[in-house]
């Protein structure tokens, strides 16, 4: 926590692909991405790499701009635009903001972001996966942090680092998924998953993950 709080921002290099993001009529969209997470508040930027184009995240408003700053369309409580969203429901750019941001910037600050004002966290019942013992903690959301879902598990192998990550997505109507974090990186004292790719559950095929989130370079400022 003390390397943590010296931090303000993380921006990583990434791709984000997998079967999810045809169904949003987003395919592809996200496959050459650079984006900035911030630490001390819920703020996220992400450029679009080869093109003029950059969308900012923060929890009550979304904007797309190109070069400059200059501001192409933006639009404000964007939560409210999801209302009656199914799974297949397509998206606009603006969707896509709203999404990509709340998600990356969860999954950046945990599990540091749990000790935050406002935050509950309990340890309940271990599983076992694959020979491993996954220690579990659940994790209540204050209402002011825009993220996935109000209740999600977090769960920590022996080595106590985060193996996965279980939610559901309310803007998708409640989808559940299981995020897998893997092939972790020490940047500057500070140990990331470089790899998080989910599925609805676990009858899934390992090649084929709903998402999936590939990181590249990663600079802590």
């Amino acid at each position: 926590m003390d390397r943590w709080n010296k931090i303000k921002s993380i921006t990583v290099d990434a791709s984000i692909t997998g079967a999810f993001w045809s169904h949003k009529n987003q395919t592809d969209a996200l496959k050459r991405i650079r984006f900035e997470v911030a630490t001390t508040r819920e703020r996220l930027t992400m450029d679009f790499i080869g093109q003029d184009k950059r969308t900012v995240f923060d929890p009550f408003r979304v904007e797309m701009q190109r070069s400059g700053g200059r501001l192409v369309e933006a639009r404000d409580e964007p939560e409210r635009s999801f209302d009656g969203h199914q799974f297949t429901t397509p998206w606009d750019d603006l969707h896509l903001a709203y999404f990509t941001g709340e998600a990356l910037w969860t999954y950046l600050n945990t599990p540091f972001v749990f000790t935050g004002a406002g935050f509950t966290t309990e340890e309940i019942a271990p599983i076992e996966i694959n020979g491993e013992t996954w220690r579990r903690l659940k994790v209540t959301f204050p209402e002011h942090i825009k993220t996935h879902t109000r209740e999600q598990i977090s769960c920590f192998g022996p080595d106590g680092l985060l193996r996965r990550h279980d939610f559901t997505i309310d803007i998708l109507g409640g989808v559940p998924a299981r995020l897998y974090a893997t092939d972790y990186r020490n940047v500057d004292g500070i140990i990331i998953p470089t790899t998080r790719h989910a599925w609805q559950d676990d009858n899934h095929v390992p090649e084929l993950p709903m998402i999936a989130i590939d990181m590249g370079q990663i600079t802590i400022r």
